[in-house]
């Protein structure tokens, strides 16, 4: 790969990939609503909101993959999640579909099955069970995914990542903590892997870990949460926390 986008490239996530992501392209394009302005010499910035779609088209023209991060990142009243987290998914793929590109790796979450108990092993085959407007959009974005797949022949994986943190802060995440090491690794192997659609969980190699190691892509982690244990207690049953809880994100009051 030549070239590769990353939307969302302001944001938590895409601020740690990028310096590992640009070794070797050609280019890696970044796109934001926000100016990223500490750019690297093979790094470009354009300018973009998810909901305008022509502003999408113009920032995927020419590239090879798009790793999607784009969108509200956790559980939000419906109007301010449904703009980039359903319709800028919808533009993204779209976008890709019609600029030729071969792949795209799609930043889902953990909550898109986040009403799992706490405990039980999940792998990509699981149905979704979503806890909330935030996890039901990732769900929509993993649908769309699979539905250029296999009606357009494009590439796709989706990832459900943990918590995504330089370290875990309480119980829950010594099982769903995704180093910054381990999630470089993971987006690399998303990258390169010779799949054509898969759904695979982002987490360290924790010693709690309730997700089964992938081997589908190749994700090998290096990191264990187990090192800073032990952290305050958590009180939640299931797998998605603070997200499963009635009034979390202040819309079902």
């Amino acid at each position: 790969m030549e070239r590769v986008l990353i939307t969302g490239a302001a944001g938590a996530i895409g601020t740690v990939l990028r310096p590992a992501l640009r070794e070797g392209l050609r280019e890696l394009r970044l796109t934001d609503v926000v100016e990223i302005d500490d750019l690297a010499g093979n790094e470009t910035f354009v300018r973009a909101d998810l909901t305008d779609f022509e502003a999408v088209q113009r920032a995927v023209e020419g590239v090879t993959a798009v790793v999607h991060l784009g969108a509200v990142p956790n559980e939000a009243p419906f109007d301010v999640i449904a703009g980039p987290n359903l319709h800028g998914a919808y533009h993204v793929f779209e976008a890709a579909r019609r600029a030729d590109v071969d792949r795209i790796v799609y930043a889902s979450s953990n909550h898109a099955t986040g009403m799992y108990p706490v405990g039980e092993p999940l792998d990509g085959t699981v149905a979704p069970w979503p806890d909330g407007l935030y996890g039901a959009s990732k769900v929509f974005g993993e649908a769309l995914a699979r539905m250029y797949v296999t009606r357009f022949g494009m590439r796709a994986v989706c990832l459900r990542i943990g918590s995504f943190k330089a370290q875990p802060q309480e119980e829950r995440e010594l099982s769903t903590w995704l180093s910054h090491a381990d999630g470089i690794r993971l987006f690399q192997a998303a990258l390169t892997a010779d799949v054509e659609f898969a759904i695979v969980y982002g987490a360290s190699a924790n010693t709690r870990r309730w997700w089964p190691a992938d081997t589908e892509i190749g994700f090998v982690p290096q990191d264990d949460a187990e090192t800073f244990a032990p952290l305050p207690p958590s009180r939640f049953t299931r797998q998605g926390g603070p997200n499963t809880e009635r009034d979390h994100g202040g819309w079902a009051t």
